[in-house]
């Protein structure tokens, strides 16, 4: 459901996060290495969250990123709405758009009701989780890899 994007991106504020108190910045060529994911993708990636204040971004030979907020303050939501858009969870599967938004001359998809109860569960999902959140159920569990 979550783009590539989406979930690199993610993957990157949690292992930012892991790592607060280690280092104040971390490398794009580290942070894509350890992650083993492509580093141009990942960088503009995270360049699109320092832009929207979730990380901060610092340009030059011995620059990276660092969150900008603290991982408390950091929702799953926050990074889905950034990353993806608002789009991937009110537009309907069916049609293009949200169902709210289909014309009187077109009917709701025909699963509406039982579509709109999960994305209304995935929303509260996202909403509800903090990348602390996330970091300290990893810690605490030694088989989960970020």
């Amino acid at each position: 459901m979550l783009s590539k994007s989406c979930r690199y991106g993610i993957r990157a504020v949690i292992y930012l996060a892991d790592r607060v108190e280690e280092e104040s910045i971390l490398g794009i060529k580290q942070i894509s290495e350890d992650l083993k994911l492509p580093t141009p993708f990942l960088a503009k990636i995270l360049q699109q969250l320092a832009k929207n204040k979730i990380l901060n971004s610092v340009k030059g030979p011995h620059g990276g990123f660092s969150l900008l907020k603290e991982p408390a303050e950091i929702t799953l939501f926050d990074l889905v709405r950034i990353i993806d858009g608002e789009e991937v969870l009110t537009n309907c599967l069916i049609h293009t758009e949200s169902c709210r938004s289909v014309g009187i001359e077109k009917k709701q998809c025909p699963i509406h009701d039982d579509y709109s109860a999960i994305r209304n569960l995935l929303i509260e999902f996202f909403q509800n989780n903090t990348i602390a959140d996330i970091v300290k159920r990893s810690k605490s569990n030694s088989d989960v890899i970020i």
